[in-house]
């Protein structure tokens, strides 16, 4: 799994990036309607999941197969695909949608960051998780929090999410295996 992130480090990097532009569409539109939030986050959800499946793919090329990297993307675009289909139906489930989606990926995440335990920056990937399980559980406890709201909690995660993602992809790159 090492070799995998290691070797894939700029896919992590690319989508701490889009983590980042998110958080920034929703700090300074926190009010936009909800539709456009459900589609916002579809869409972050689109591109998350493309770039997880390409990381697995090139892993499969490479080291092997990666069913975490695999899961990942999966989840990510089946979600995308319900929020497109069903954007209206969408906003009542949306909050919960996330929160799952929030937990599941910061358990795959916290898996991934575990299994490079002797890297030395296998931290940053563990709190990319760990920041993603706590998303979910606000959203489960909170679930009636306003769009504003939302945008706001969203925002922080994404920011918080992109950053240790970038700085995990930055020290992977720098990273060679004995």
């Amino acid at each position: 799994m090492a070799q995998v992130l290691i070797g894939n480090w700029w896919a992590l990097a690319i989508r701490g990036v889009f983590a980042i532009v998110f958080a920034v569409i929703a700090f300074v539109w926190p009010g936009i309607t909800a539709a456009a939030l459900v589609l916002l986050f579809g869409a972050y959800a689109l591109v998350d999941g493309i770039f997880s499946l390409i990381a697995a793919l090139r892993a499969a090329r490479h080291h092997g197969p990666s069913a975490a990297l695999v899961f990942e993307g999966v989840l990510d675009l089946v979600i995308a695909t319900i929020v497109f289909f069903w954007p209206i139906e969408a906003l009542v489930a949306i909050i919960y949608f996330i929160a799952i989606w929030a937990v599941i990926s910061g358990i795959a995440l916290i898996a991934a960051g575990i299994a490079l335990i002797r890297v030395n920056g296998e931290w940053l990937l563990v709190l990319s998780g760990i920041i993603s399980v706590l998303l979910g559980i606000i959203l489960f406890v909170q679930p009636g929090a306003g769009v504003v709201a939302l945008s706001w909690w969203l925002g922080v995660y994404a920011l918080l999410f992109g950053i240790s993602l970038i700085g995990a992809a930055f020290r992977l790159r720098h990273w060679h295996p004995a």
